[in-house]
């Protein structure tokens, strides 16, 4: 009698752990992705900046292209403020040093974007753009 108490007790304790794991896995896997917005990308236009060596000296100019990743509701924001955007980075741009190479007409890209993304942090706030992609840079 004991024998038969004992193995049926297991086999309930069996079939409810397996019926409980079964319930947890399909839970877990049947539950859908929350679907994020997917980003746009916000173009600025072109924006002329000064390359600047180190010491303070003004070795020339670059044109640059940027896109700026955003999230969908943010982009009609970014556009209107544009304007302000542009002013933050020409603001910044005259005091960073950006110019590289042997004659300093080659802009530092990484520094450059360093500024875009600091620029967009002040006019925006933090969060808003995501990233700045720089599609074109020319020295002028």
């Amino acid at each position: 009698m004991n024998k038969i108490l004992i193995w049926g007790a297991s086999l309930a304790l069996g079939l409810g752990a397996g019926g409980a794991a079964v319930f947890g896995a399909e839970q877990w896997f049947s539950a859908a992705p929350i679907a994020a917005e997917p980003p746009v990308f916000v173009p600025t236009g072109a924006v002329l900046a000064p390359l600047v060596f180190p010491d303070g000296r003004l070795a020339g100019y670059a044109s640059f292209e940027v896109e700026l990743e955003v999230m969908q509701g943010e982009s009609a924001l970014v556009k209107e403020h544009m304007p302000l955007l542009l002013n933050a980075i020409n603001m910044r741009t005259h005091r960073t040093p950006m110019a590289s190479g042997p004659d300093g007409l080659l802009p530092d890209l990484k520094r450059f974007q360093q500024v875009v993304v600091e620029a967009a942090g002040e006019v925006f706030g933090a969060g808003v753009v995501r990233r700045a992609a720089i599609t074109q840079a020319k020295p002028m």
